[in-house]
């Protein structure tokens, strides 16, 4: 290939995403001249409803995909986070960078912790999963919806319309704002989202030369972590409106995966775990998500899916 062309959302921080792919493949590649081409999706226009009203983050993926199906652009880079576990059947996740920090933050102007918000405060967030936990270990606080981009909701938390939000630390990082970060919340309580922390891209199925271009950019080691995660969420068919997490970590040659998901409307929390050596990432996803339908998760998949 002597030209490729990376599709992305508008966003400062999709953007910076896009850089850095950018920059890593022209490292590998001098010879390869490399474009970015920005779009803005329905899920970036629409900011006052919560997603899972919407469409589900696959309203920030879609109208990459499309731009991929028509070979307006050769390669989109995601928020692995924002990336359905099932993918459709005609695209490749080709590449998974190495993962930044993938916990949750809080950021405040006011107070120092969230067990130091007194009852009644609010806190910003978008996520399912985040207001589940919230619900489950803060009940005395007040979740409010927060859309919009990183930018778009500090600029809301400094004008007062909240007394905290959480983002997630990795975003934070990239775009150079550590220092906005109040706490790094504990992963024991706030367990990641899957996939959080980690850019991945993607490509058409059938674009092998381009994706032997890519190998060079996946961390084997992600790779194997997020998989574990997405296949837990894959086998759940749990989409982006369910409280739902994992988080995947390496200790020497094993893969510890934890699970969670929630129904808060009815203080239902289900938690588990599994490990087993790296290169079985598939069986210990599908091991986890076992283990939540035996307890239950079943039903609050269809529940969620339904509403």
């Amino acid at each position: 290939m002597q030209h490729i062309r990376i599709i992305s959302r508008n966003s400062k921080l999709a953007m910076w995403q896009a850089n850095h792919v950018k920059q890593i493949l022209s490292s590998h590649y001098p010879e390869i001249s490399i474009e970015i081409i920005g779009v803005t999706t329905e899920g970036d226009r629409i900011l006052d409803k919560s997603l899972d009203k919407i469409g589900g983050k696959g309203l920030f993926i879609k109208e990459l995909e499309t731009q991929l199906m028509m070979k307006s652009a050769d390669l989109a880079v995601h928020s692995l986070k924002d990336l359905p576990a099932n993918l459709l059947p005609e695209f490749d996740l080709a590449a998974v960078l190495p993962r930044e920090n993938p916990y949750d933050a809080l950021v405040s102007n006011q107070f120092t912790s969230l067990d130091a918000i007194p009852e009644g405060g609010v806190i910003g967030t978008s996520s399912a999963r985040r207001v589940a936990i919230l619900k489950r270990y803060f009940p005395h606080l007040q979740v409010k919806l927060l859309r919009g981009n990183l930018q778009t909701r500090l600029a809301k938390l400094d004008n007062g319309d909240y007394d905290a939000i959480i983002l997630a630390v990795a975003g934070l990082k990239r775009l150079g704002l550590e220092e906005r970060i109040t706490q790094i919340l504990p992963k024991e309580t706030f367990i990641p989202a899957i996939g959080q922390g980690a850019l991945a891209i993607e490509i058409l199925k059938d674009n092998h030369e381009l994706f032997d271009l890519l190998q060079p950019l996946n961390d084997k080691l992600t790779f194997a972590a997020v998989s574990a995660e997405r296949a837990m969420g894959r086998y759940l068919n749990a989409s982006c409106n369910i409280p739902i997490a994992g988080y995947a970590e390496i200790n020497q040659d094993k893969l510890y995966l934890r699970g969670l998901i929630a129904d808060s409307a009815d203080n239902i929390y289900l938690d588990v775990a599994a490990h087993g050596s790296i290169d079985q990432f598939e069986q210990i996803g599908i091991k986890c998500a076992e283990n939540l339908l035996q307890n239950g998760a079943a039903q609050i998949v269809d529940k969620y899916s339904n509403n």
